[in-house]
């Protein structure tokens, strides 16, 4: 009842948060014209822009808003910053005889940027006409700025270094008409940033007292040439999150300290293996594949990940070779986040079909032929979904057609329509088969292991039904409001409900196992997902500080983040937990790897999800890091450190149950387990984070737009630090290669296992 309450209670404010981002998101105008009254942009381009945009690859080229990916630049930053710049070198010219504006003393240099930041703060949007009128001064600098990005997504020599520092192939946009409506829709989103929202209105007709005034972005990005700096509630609930942070910890240390000492182990540990004698049946042999599938995605994966990072350094080649021709960086980029959340989720697919008929014993009718069936219908949607999204990059899909089969730009939603719809009919058919296998136990009579279960099943329905935040967007639904549903399938969807069905499974696992009693795992996991969906629900909203968000859901975003960190202050509890039930009988040894990689989950939570996380969560950090490689640092670490690692053990425990009786290669899998863990470690160390904390030093200095120009990213210490990535990478993908071997090893020529080689593994 109390998770209940809290999740309808979560939910609801969540709800009131949308609809509040709703209502205060920035216009879309009808037209855009001069005061002279000429028309600069019409809405049909701003659209028609976006459409561009999402059918290059979208966020996987550069960023809008700070989301998106890390070489090119963000395009409302760098169109803020060129647009800027032009009109002071417009001035600069016109009154200062002089070429730009850099060159002016520095007297005249202030009084012409307090010109500028009444020209472009200033808000001309009219409601009643849908009308944005501009200063022709304005409008020149527009027609500049968007002749640069015209020459820039097409073929012209002037831009090919640009494009090469970019990461851009050739004729990113070959349809002039398209280049056109692409700056329209760039430039709408840097009005966005550098306009200020309307001042309230009080019930009388007369402006409501309102504080510091800020853009519809919330001052985001950092730009000082027209005043973009940290508004004052950034500052106070950043301060705040630190405050929630300290007094849930001091909460939670205090329940520690008051249930630490209770006995959760059973009175009397099992002699043997309860799960060695297990009757495997027909479908939970049928997941083998799953298994299968997963270690070759995340190869593919990996291999992505290699050529994604390069591109940095060579930006159209791939030494040598002209590779951006066939597999452009923005859908090397794609392919390898897509894959990211596929393997992952495919390994805890599979385990939901291998463990629902274990935990039964009922092995439902046609269940096999299900299991069969969804497998087929997951490799239609990996290949489909892939094939479409290279014709949309490619521009060989047409606008018409890519929203629905070709790739429609979100970060880790980028797969066409038809084939979210395919892959959210392919869950439900996966709740099917997985509850169908349940059902005895649920409504059987009451047992120890029943309410548990259940907990499991609702997890399940939940991963089932979220995924549905993905449907809840149109072609042409407003900006911010995409970002919302967004977060609600890449926060709540692979970050909370995946979170509670793993932690479900595991004690389940430990219980089936006979370490732990039913009534403690089944508390210990009500209390877990309690405390994780305290902050995690609310939580969702620091993904959406600057897409349009009014301040009072800022406020609530840094105060519920800064709880999704607490329950992580104390996972070093958990891991040892874990170490200790993995030590309980001798024949736990069995169980070793998988242990292992649960504890290494543990670590990845603290340190990925933990420090990180929180190191970017705060309204004020996230200001000037989102969109940096301090990102990317908290995203590594977090998804493959936790969900990654988390997937990885989980296999590794249906693996025991298929091939137990097969001698297991120990020594792959030691060399896998400390490969995958040092080179992810090594990646983010000696890469991702001096690279985001020297980026970070420039955004703070120079503003946001120079962290992500070619000028800074160019610098031969960045590239240094790029290629520090080699060791970590190399050393990791020598983890796979060698998890993948163990794999092969069990299938192709197993050895089946003699009483000393039984031993010898479980000694070792």
């Amino acid at each position: 009842m109390g998770l209940a309450l809290l999740l309808v209670a979560s939910f609801s404010v969540l709800l009131w948060a949308g609809g509040e981002i709703f209502r205060n998101a920035p216009p879309m105008p009808e037209r855009v014209v001069t005061a002279q009254g000429d028309v600069v942009f019409t809405r049909a381009d701003i659209e028609r822009g976006r459409q561009v945009w999402q059918s290059i690859g979208g966020m996987q080229l550069g960023s809008i808003w700070g989301h998106g990916g890390y070489v090119a630049p963000d395009w409302s930053a760098d169109w803020l910053h060129r647009e800027a710049t032009g009109i002071l070198d417009l001035w600069a010219r016109a009154e200062g005889g002089v070429a730009a504006w850099s060159q002016l003393e520095p007297e005249e240099q202030a009084r012409l940027q307090g010109r500028l930041k009444a020209l472009m703060r200033g808000n001309t949007y009219d409601a009643a006409t849908g009308t944005i009128t501009i200063a022709r001064d304005r409008a020149a600098a527009i027609s500049n700025v968007a002749a640069h990005y015209e020459s820039l997504f097409g073929n012209d020599p002037a831009t090919a270094e640009l494009r090469e520092a970019y990461a851009m192939k050739d004729n990113t946009v070959p349809d002039p008409a398209h280049r056109r409506a692409l700056t329209a829709f760039f430039w709408w989103t840097a009005w966005a940033a550098g306009t200020e929202r309307p001042a309230a209105i009080a019930d009388d007709g007369s402006a409501a007292p309102v504080g510091q005034v800020v853009t519809y972005t919330n001052n985001w990005p950092s730009e000082p040439l027209i005043g973009n700096a940290p508004a004052a509630p950034m500052w106070v609930w950043s301060a705040f999150s630190v405050l929630f942070l300290l007094a849930g910890i001091a909460l939670l240390g205090w329940h520690h300290a008051v249930t630490h000492d209770r006995n959760d182990a059973p009175s009397r540990l099992p002699a043997t293996d309860p799960l060695a004698g297990i009757r495997v049946t027909a479908s939970m042999r049928a997941t083998a594949k799953y298994f299968w599938v997963v270690l070759a995605l995340f190869l593919v994966q990996i291999l992505l990940g290699a050529v994604t990072a390069h591109y940095q350094v060579e930006g159209q080649q791939a030494y040598g070779f002209a590779l951006s021709e066939v597999l452009p960086y923005s859908l090397s980029r794609t392919w390898h986040t897509q894959l990211a959340v596929l393997w992952i989720a495919v390994a805890w697919l599979g385990t939901g079909l291998y463990i629902a008929p274990a935990l039964s014993g009922h092995e439902p009718r046609f269940q096999r032929l299900g299991v069969n069936f969804l497998f087929v219908c997951l490799l239609v949607i990996v290949i489909g979904s892939f094939a479409g999204q290279w014709m949309a990059v490619m521009q060989k899909l047409g606008l018409e057609h890519n929203f629905w089969f070709g790739h429609q730009g979100w970060e880790y939603a980028d797969m066409g329509r038809f084939w979210q719809w395919f892959l959210f009919v392919g869950l439900l058919l996966w709740l099917t088969l997985v509850g169908r296998a349940l059902w005895p136990v649920l409504r059987g009579p009451a047992t120890e292991s029943k309410s548990i279960v259940a907990l499991l099943f609702m997890s399940t329905v939940a991963i089932g039904l979220f995924f549905g935040a993905a449907l809840m967007w149109g072609e042409h639904t407003h900006l911010s409001e995409v970002e919302y549903w967004r977060w609600w399938l890449v926060h709540l969807w692979v970050e909370g409900f995946f979170e509670v069905f793993a932690t479900a499974v595991m004690a389940l696992i430990f219980t089936r196992l006979g370490l732990v009693k039913a009534s403690m795992a089944t508390t210990a996991v009500l209390f877990a997902t309690i405390v994780f969906m305290a902050g995690g629900v609310l939580g969702t909203l620091h993904h959406l500080y600057f897409v349009g968000t009014p301040t009072a859901v800022v406020a609530l975003g840094a105060s519920f983040s800064a709880l999704e960190v607490v329950p992580l202050a104390y996972i070093g509890f958990e891991a040892y937990h874990t170490w200790k039930l993995g030590r309980a009988t001798p024949w736990m040894a069995r169980y070793r790897w998988p242990i292992l990689f649960f504890i290494a989950v543990s670590f990845w939570n603290l340190v990925g999800a933990g420090l990180f996380g929180f190191l970017i969560n705060p309204p004020l950090s996230l200001y000037y890091m989102q969109g940096l490689n301090l990102t990317p640092l908290h995203g590594h670490t977090a998804l493959f450190g936790v969900y990654g690692m988390l997937g990885i053990a989980l296999v590794l425990f249906c693996l025991r149950g298929l091939r137990g009786q097969m001698v297991w290669n120990t020594g792959a899998l030691k060399l896998a387990f400390w490969s995958l863990n040092i080179g992810l470690a090594l990646m983010a160390l000696l890469t991702l984070l001096p690279l985001g904390t020297m980026q970070l030093i420039a955004a703070i200095e120079h503003g946001y737009a120079h962290a992500r120009s070619a000028e800074f990213m160019q610098q031969p210490l960045v590239d240094l630090l790029v290629w520090m990535r080699v060791p970590g990478d190399t050393i990791f993908s020598i983890g796979a290669v060698a998890l993948a071997w163990f794999v092969l090893r069990l299938w192709v020529a197993p050895r089946r296992g003699t009483l000393p080689e039984c031993a010898a593994e479980m000694a070792d």
